[in-house]
């Protein structure tokens, strides 16, 4: 059964014993980064934390709660991420049907699939209480999460775990990603959504067009919903369709209460506003997940006119920064998730591996089942004008039977197997904006490694030479003996 809301999702945490309920009074300011920081970072990401009592606010605060590889797995109610990558499999492996008997075995497929759909509803949870002659984001237990963060004359405080929503004017197509929002002051914040993002897509043909921007900013949902929202999805897809296909369950949506925008309706709050087309403001700095300040910039203006939630809201909250943090998880299910989508353009690849310490974009790992010689190049060529692989500033291709999971075996065969003269590819091209290395914002030097087994054609004008592995023989033969030797 699909999680009703993120409350839900807490007591499931609980039960499981994955998370800790602090009672002392804890400040926003701060206090709350650099305890989740330090649970964050503790063996196997801690636990979940549930702050009863925030300074300043009447709301509780959660944090860290998909922080771990089994908190992950709970949130979509699966034992290994890996089964939601099998579903999806099965849904893209479907032979088009050849005769009437395969076209009627194909529809409960179809059928089920199209249970996923959103479902609008009347009454909601998220609107439980309304502000709108006088909204103030003040009241609620936003955070200040770095040192850094914020311009002088503002607290620094950011939302973290927002679920924007918007509509494409021209097709009327509804995105929802999830970009940082800067609090301004009680009614204006800051929307940080990058060039390459939909939701700036769509920013940019209500400017064209010279139209007031909608826009709903819904913060706590249930964790289906908030990861669909920081999902890599193409353009075409709606998140909240990912959603249901995750939970097994239609995701309900609510019109808001000042614009056409819908929003979940088991959110915990629900920030509706606007923004003018060309209107801008310095947003940032702001400690980001990268481990880094990304920098001050300009972005465009969201003004609120109404503000919804439950009267008993739990606000939730995530602290990113040097890795390992929770968004890491996030990443790893993302890796494991999508990886049948990346095998639908390049079916070759037979496993993939985003290590942490890459946050998301800076790093892949990938082995192939190499058939022809330059086969590594071309993987690594097509993997770079592929969506937001586009990003990545190193890729390295080993062969398939390499366990890209084990980062210790994966290194010693690749530093065995290159030679860098002859293996190295470089290529400029689009950088994620937070990458600050780069000479130019958004656009630099990135490189691929072709760590495969190499052929004449390739260059080699040797034989490749045999890894060493003990005879499976004397291997029997020590296990039925260990206990003899005294171990």
């Amino acid at each position: 059964m699909a999680y009703r809301d993120l409350r839900e999702f807490i007591r499931k945490l609980e039960d499981n014993g994955e998370l800790l309920r602090i009672k002392t009074e804890v400040d926003p300011i701060l206090e709350i980064t650099e305890i989740t920081d330090r649970m964050s970072k503790s063996p196997g990401g801690g636990k979940a934390l549930y702050f009863e009592k925030v300074k300043g606010s009447d709301f509780p605060v959660v944090t860290n709660i998909f922080g771990s590889f089994s908190r992950m797995a709970l949130s979509l109610e699966v034992n290994k991420l890996d089964d939601i990558a099998a579903r999806i499999e099965e849904l893209l492996n479907q032979a088009p049907p050849k005769n009437i008997l395969e076209k009627l075995a194909l529809l409960p497929k179809l059928f089920e699939f199209s249970k996923y759909l959103p479902k609008r509803v009347k009454n909601a949870a998220c609107q439980e209480v309304v502000e709108k002659e006088n909204p103030d984001l003040g009241r609620f237990p936003v955070l200040k999460c770095w040192p850094g963060d914020g311009q002088p004359g503002d607290e620094g405080r950011f939302i973290t775990f927002p679920m924007v929503f918007t509509k494409d004017p021209e097709t009327g197509r509804p995105n929802c990603g999830m970009y940082r929002i800067h609090i301004y002051d009680k009614k204006t914040t800051g929307m940080h959504w990058h060039i390459h993002k939909d939701g700036a897509r769509h920013y940019d043909k209500y400017l064209k067009l010279g139209m007031r921007m909608p826009a709903a900013i819904a913060v706590g949902s249930d964790p289906a919903v908030i990861y669909a929202s920081s999902a890599p999805l193409p353009e075409a897809i709606d998140e909240m369709l990912f959603a249901g296909f995750l939970r097994r369950s239609p995701v309900e949506m609510v019109k808001c209460i000042t614009s056409d925008i819908e929003v979940p309706a088991n959110s915990e709050m629900v920030i509706e506003g606007y923004l003018d087309p060309g209107e801008t403001r310095i947003e940032g700095p702001f400690g980001d997940h990268t481990g880094f300040y990304s920098p001050a910039d300009p972005y465009p203006v969201f003004h609120v006119t109404c503000i919804t939630h439950r009267r008993d809201m739990v606000y939730p909250a995530t602290i990113v920064g040097k890795p390992p943090m929770e968004d890491c998880y996030m990443g790893k299910a993302t890796e494991r998730i999508f990886l049948p989508l990346v095998r639908l353009d390049f079916p070759e690849i037979t496993d993939l591996n985003l290590p942490m310490e890459g946050v998301f974009h800076n790093f892949a790992i990938i082995s192939i089942k190499k058939s022809y010689p330059g086969h590594a190049k071309k993987i690594i060529s097509g993997l770079w004008g592929k969506g937001q692989m586009m990003f990545a500033k190193l890729l390295i291709v080993v062969d398939d039977d390499v366990d890209v999971q084990n980062l210790s075996y994966t290194a010693w065969r690749v530093l065995n197997n290159v030679d860098w003269k002859r293996d190295t590819v470089f290529a400029d091209g689009p950088l994620d904006a937070l990458d600050h290395a780069a000479n130019w914002p958004r656009y630099g030097s990135k490189m691929g490694i072709d760590a495969t087994r190499k052929t004449r054609e390739e260059g080699m004008m040797r034989e490749w030479p045999d890894e060493i592995f003990m005879s499976e023989e004397i291997k029997k033969l020590v296990d039925s003996r260990w206990k003899e030797y005294g171990f």
